[in-house]
């Protein structure tokens, strides 16, 4: 890709311009703009104004600096909207084990707090920034990450300090599972989340979830938490029904939340409950695939209308990748989505599930966070599974990543 400099002048109040030119294939996701769904464009131009969009436009657009595509594939940043960044230690050997035969377990969870708690500041800071930096160059210009291996007021606290450095998008997961110090005490340990722990958490946070199953935390309690989130202002987050059906996603559903995630269990109801409500179903592909979990039937709920979200659930247990590649072909492959579907879910799909209108898309006025693919279309992200694809990254008008 080369990088041109000549200027093309620009008025002396404005900010200088960057043409992304020669776009062979723009996906926009704004049928207003462009064709079918994904608003697609054909040999195109994206003008960019420091941090924004400010025009799609045919190739050869003017500008102050042009930058050269080539011909490749341009699509919007991935939106990872469920991720858990924040972590020290390593549980390859749980999932060799699984890889054997040995069920999932998420008691696993216990394992990476003990490790998470002893690790330094600096450790924790530079661990999650190498993650972010993996995440960048497999394309994802948007994270949400959540805490939950801290466990305590203290490192609770500690992870969403360090999440808030790196993203806006911060979530308070102090309901993961019931520590060891709380064996037996399951209520006593909610309502200190509830209480002390969301007090020095909700500072550094802009959601609250939990995880509603059996073996973590059920119905009455998932409410209690998040109905205190949502008396500090934080937005409502949720894991469900991702071992079995349960009640997790009619909880979310009923609790407002921006979005219930992994939904490998879906019953009808739950689909009718998703499909009647703005509440996003967050699938979680990578998650299904290291913990040999069914995969849940996408097809059947897209087809009911439910609004739905690709996220790679990037954690050291059940799910540790940064690919939203490997996310999006499993999605095509064993969750019945078209590729089309696919590519929303993994860009406009996770800016609803974290209520982000400027990401997931390129309009004018979205952030300027796109993918440049060394690939002539997205089709390629299923078509060459495994392939390292992305190019280049931009998120907020400049390149990251390289």
């Amino acid at each position: 890709m080369s990088d041109h400099g000549a200027p093309f002048g620009h008025t002396p109040d404005e900010s200088p311009t960057t043409v992304v030119d020669r776009i062979g294939l723009l996906v926009t996701n704004d049928p207003a703009i462009g064709d079918g769904p994904l608003g697609i464009v054909r040999d195109a131009a994206l003008v960019l104004q420091g941090e924004r969009v400010v025009a799609v436009e045919r190739a050869g657009a003017a500008g102050d600096r042009r930058v050269d595509v080539e011909g490749r594939c341009v699509l919007p940043g991935f939106v990872d909207s469920h991720t858990h960044l924040v972590f020290a230690g390593d549980r390859s050997d749980e999932f060799v084990a699984r890889m054997a035969g040995a069920p999932y377990a998420a008691g696993g969870i216990r394992t990476t707090v003990d490790a998470t708690r002893a690790a330094t500041d600096e450790e924790l800071r530079a661990l999650t920034a190498h993650r972010q930096h993996e995440a960048w160059r497999a394309g994802i210009t948007t994270l949400e990450i959540k805490s939950g291996y801290g466990l305590d007021v203290h490192h609770e606290r500690r992870c969403l300090r360090v999440a808030e450095e790196l993203s806006a998008q911060t979530t308070f997961l102090g309901a993961h599972v019931v520590p060891p110090e709380f064996d037996g005490r399951t209520d006593d340990y909610v309502e200190l989340v509830c209480g002390e722990m969301l007090d020095a958490a909700s500072p550094h946070a802009r959601w609250i979830d939990a995880f509603c199953e059996v073996g973590a935390f059920d119905a009455d309690q998932c409410r209690a938490v998040l109905a205190a989130g949502a008396a500090r202002g934080l937005g409502g987050r949720l894991h469900a029904n991702q071992l079995g059906h349960g009640p997790g996603v009619q909880l979310g559903v009923e609790m407002g939340c921006a979005s219930v995630d992994h939904c490998t269990y879906l019953s009808d109801d739950d689909i009718d409950a998703l499909a009647s409500s703005t509440t996003v179903a967050t699938f979680l592909p990578a998650a299904d695939f290291s913990t040999r979990q069914p995969y849940p039937d996408a097809r059947r709920a897209l087809d009911a209308g439910v609004r739905a979200a690709l996220a790679t659930n990037c954690n050291p247990g059940s799910s540790y990748t940064t690919s939203m590649s490997f996310c999006i072909a499993l999605a095509v492959r064993d969750l019945r989505m078209t590729i089309e579907e696919a590519v929303a879910a993994a860009t406009v799909g996770g800016a609803a599930a974290l209520r982000a209108p400027h990401v997931g898309t390129l309009r004018p006025g979205s952030n300027a966070d796109l993918v440049v693919l060394d690939a002539p279309s997205y089709t390629h992200l299923v078509y060459r599974p495994g392939v390292p694809l992305v190019h280049r990254t931009w998120q907020g008008g400049r390149v990251v990543g390289a």
